[in-house]
C-alpha cells in the first residue's frame, strides 16, 4: 500500500512517538543501583576506571568492603574526584589518609646499583645451574647492569627481565664471574635467614622485611591483591602490610621464618614514625621465569 505524502509523515511520527514512549518507559524503569547488591570486583572496577589517581590505593577487605587510601599529594580537584567516585558507593568504600607520600622505594647510595639509582637484593633464586636474583620491576627498568659496589667495579649481573608498571618485579641474571649467591637473606645483625620455600602471604601473617638502607624491621601482613597506583603507571594484586621502609629497600625481601614471600614496591610513612609499604608477591616472579628460591 503507498502512503500519501501526509500519511507517511503522520505514520513516521507515530513510529518516532512509539519509540520516545518506550525509551522514557525504559529510563523510568531503571532503578537507581543499590551499592549493597554490587560486587568488590564491581566497585574496584569502577576505581580502576574512574579513580586511578597518582597517590591512591585500594585493597578489599574481607567482609567485602573496600579500603580507598590517599596521601599528601591528593588534594584539591584530585581529591574532589576520588570523593565524587567513592561516595556513590556509601558504606561500601572506607576512604582514609595516610600519611606521607605514596612513592617507590628507590635511591642513591649502597646495595645494589645501576645506573645512577640502588635498590635492594630480594631473593636468589636459579633454574638448573643458572644464578639470578630477583628485585623490584622499577629498578630492572632503570638500569641494564647491575654491581655490588657504588663504584661499579664489582659486577653482579645483568637485567635479564622486567615487568612495572601492571606489575614491580625483575629479575638479574648472575655474571659467571660471581659466585657468592647463598639462598639466605640478610638480618643486618651478623645472621642469615635461610629461604627453602616460596608462599602466598595472607592477612595477619607475621612477616619480616630486609632492604639496604633501614635493615630489618618487622609487621603484619594487612590486606593482599591491593593496587597502587604510583606516578610511573599502577601496579595490581600487591601485598599490604605494616612494615615501614625507605628509600633505596626496593626490591627487599618480604618473608615469613623460611618462606620467600614478596618483593619490596613502595608505599608511604618512614621508619622513624612508621608507615605502610607494598610489596610484589614473589610466587608470581618465580612463575613467570621459571626460577626457584633455594
Amino acid at each position: 500500500m503507498n502512503l500519501s505524502p501526509l500519511r507517511r509523515t503522520t505514520a513516521l511520527l507515530a513510529a518516532a512517538g512509539l519509540a520516545a514512549a518506550g525509551l522514557l518507559a525504559t529510563q523510568a524503569s531503571a532503578a537507581p543501583v543499590n551499592p549493597s547488591t554490587l560486587s568488590a570486583a564491581a566497585i574496584t572496577s569502577t576505581l580502576t576506571k574512574d579513580a586511578t589517581i597518582p597517590g591512591t590505593a585500594w585493597q578489599t577487605d574481607p567482609d567485602g568492603r573496600i579500603i580507598v587510601s590517599y596521601d599528601e599529594t591528593v588534594t584539591g580537584t584530585k581529591l574532589s574526584k576520588l570523593t565524587g567516585v567513592t561516595k556513590q558507593f556509601g558504606d561500601r568504600i572506607k576512604l582514609e589518609k595516610m600519611s606521607g607520600k605514596l612513592t617507590k622505594y628507590i635511591a642513591g647510595g649502597d646495595a645494589i646499583y645501576g645506573g645512577q639509582y640502588r635498590c635492594s637484593l630480594g631473593f636468589n633464586v636459579r633454574s638448573g645451574t643458572t644464578y639470578y636474583f630477583l628485585t623490584a620491576g622499577h629498578c630492572g627498568n632503570i638500569a641494564s647492569s647491575w654491581y655490588s659496589n657504588s663504584s661499579k667495579t664489582t659486577l653482579l649481573g645483568n637485567t635479564y627481565g622486567s615487568s612495572f608498571p601492571g606489575n614491580d618485579y625483575a629479575i638479574v641474571k648472575y655474571s659467571t664471574s660471581y659466585t657468592n649467591h647463598p639462598g639466605v637473606v640478610d638480618l643486618y645483625n651478623g645472621s642469615n635467614q635461610d629461604i627453602t620455600s616460596a608462599g602466598t602471604a595472607y592477612v595477619g601473617q607475621s612477616v619480616k622485611r630486609s632492604g639496604s638502607t633501614t635493615g630489618v624491621h618487622s609487621g603484619s601482613v594487612t590486606a593482599t591483591n591491593a593496587t597502587v597506583n604510583y606516578a610511573e603507571g599502577s601496579v595490581y594484586g600487591l601485598i599490604k602490610t605494616n612494615v615501614c621502609a625507605e628509600g633505596g629497600d626496593s626490591g627487599g625481601a618480604l618473608f615469613s621464618g623460611s618462606t620467600a614471600l614478596g618483593l619490596t614496591s613502595g608505599g608511604s610513612g618512614n621508619c622513624s614514625s612508621g608507615g605502610t609499604t607494598y610489596f610484589q608477591p614473589v610466587t608470581e616472579a618465580l612463575s613467570r621465569y621459571g626460577v626457584s628460591v633455594y
